[in-house]
């Protein structure tokens, strides 16, 4: 029992002074990172207002090494972004914004569907926006090595908006990783999709008009078409060379009209109200994932709409997920 207690308090000091150390250096980055920030022609008094209070974040390297969601399986994923309480509550966010929503869906030609899932799936309808400090979220993650240099343009970019007045610092709390607002928009999306929908001369994301305005403006310039598939499941036969399955969302390959697939698909003719010359790809989200997960279930052939959700966001059970809760909602609304 000593030797446990012993070994217990050595890992607690050990602990503590990698943390310590963290701390002592994030401070040494940080003063490095203001030159890189001034040389980008961010405003030494901004970066000194905002910059100042940032804080070295463990749990955010924590969060950033394991993210227990990428671990469930495809079924459970989607069960649970795709309930019938989130299609309630959709719903009846839908009811309270019935204009705003009929409106940007007519001006960006984007299915109201969509936008309701997008925002049902990354915030509840905006009632989970993250409580973390972002500027102190993506400083710690520059400062992390894993991934720094694609965080350190984010936090630059942010700076930017700051110093340009277009975003109210005060207001920056979100996940973990540095998104922002109703439809948790990186900085990168705010620059270059984000809009001042209300004309008030400020882009406030957690503001249901910017938000959704936005999501829909961004939806439309990465290519969505309105009223095209997303993806269809189906059963794989055995024969299926396996180069044609796709285990990862970064990029998708070997990609065949439907009527190429149909060999290796079982009951094919159950395709035959999707256009025959549709190219498509093949994916199977548990493999390589799910630890004994069937190499061939469960597997979906996937759209270029599909991909667009992608560009969102690099999971393909999020994709997956996002379209059926939007099919749920055609079927309600």
């Amino acid at each position: 029992m000593k030797k446990i207690k012993y070994f217990f308090l050595i890992s607690i000091f050990l602990f503590s002074n990698v943390f310590a150390d963290d701390d002592i250096n994030f401070e040494l980055w940080k003063n490095n990172f203001k030159k890189r920030a001034l040389e980008n022609n961010i405003s030494e008094k901004t970066f000194d207002l905002v910059m100042s209070n940032t804080k070295f974040l463990p749990n955010v390297i924590k969060y950033d090494r394991y993210q227990p969601e990428f671990y469930e399986d495809t079924k459970t994923y989607i069960t649970k972004r795709s309930s019938s309480k989130k299609l309630r509550k959709g719903i009846n966010f839908y009811l309270e914004n019935t204009e705003l929503i009929n409106f940007v869906e007519k001006k960006y030609n984007i299915e109201k569907e969509l936008l309701l899932s997008l925002m049902g799936i990354e915030t509840n309808f905006g009632t989970y926006v993250g409580k973390m400090d972002i500027l102190s979220s993506l400083a710690t993650l520059s400062y992390d090595k894993r991934r720094s240099e694609f965080f350190t343009k984010e936090l630059l970019i942010l700076l930017k908006l700051i110093d340009q007045n277009q975003i109210d610092y005060l207001t920056l709390y979100g996940s973990w990783a540095g998104a922002f607002g109703f439809f948790q928009f990186m900085p990168s999306t705010i620059k270059n999709h984000a809009i001042d929908f209300n004309n008030d001369n400020y882009i406030d994301l957690k503001n249901s008009e910017d938000a959704y305005a936005s999501a829909a403006n961004y939806l439309k310039k990465i290519g969505w078409k309105k009223n095209l598939p997303c993806f269809y499941r189906i059963t794989l036969k055995n024969n299926i060379p396996k180069k044609y399955l796709n285990v990862s969302a970064k990029k998708l390959t070997n990609k065949k009209k439907i009527s190429f697939f149909k060999q290796y698909i079982e009951n094919p003719d159950k395709l035959d109200f999707l256009k025959s010359n549709y190219k498509v790809a093949i994916i199977t989200p548990d493999k390589d994932i799910i630890p004994g997960a069937d190499t061939l279930k469960p597997a979906f052939i996937v759209f270029d709409n599909y991909e667009i959700i992608l560009q969102w966001n690099r999971s393909l059970r999020f994709a997956l997920a996002v379209c059926t809760l939007k099919d749920k909602f055609k079927n309600e609304l």
